[in-house]
């Protein structure tokens, strides 16, 4: 039996700057499928999660911070 490797990336999410925006996001993000862990770090204004590939694509991460309202820089 094959186990899927999970992927652990971290994003750098300028906007999050309070406990509110802690919770949204890990909010919104712990909600997509197969996102085992994210942490939000307002010191350095980065969101580091680890998901499933094969589940959920990066782009949709994007997408869903996106929608919450917190654009991930480039």
């Amino acid at each position: 039996m094959e186990t899927i490797a999970s992927r652990e990336i971290t994003l750098s999410v300028p906007d999050v700057s309070c406990a509110h925006c802690v919770t949204t996001v890990s909010s919104a993000l712990g909600a997509l499928p197969s996102v085992e862990a994210v942490d939000v770090d307002l010191t350095s204004k980065t969101v580091s999660l680890r998901y499933e590939p094969a589940q959920v694509t990066l782009e949709r991460i994007e997408e869903t911070l996106d929608e919450a309202g917190y654009t991930v820089a480039k």
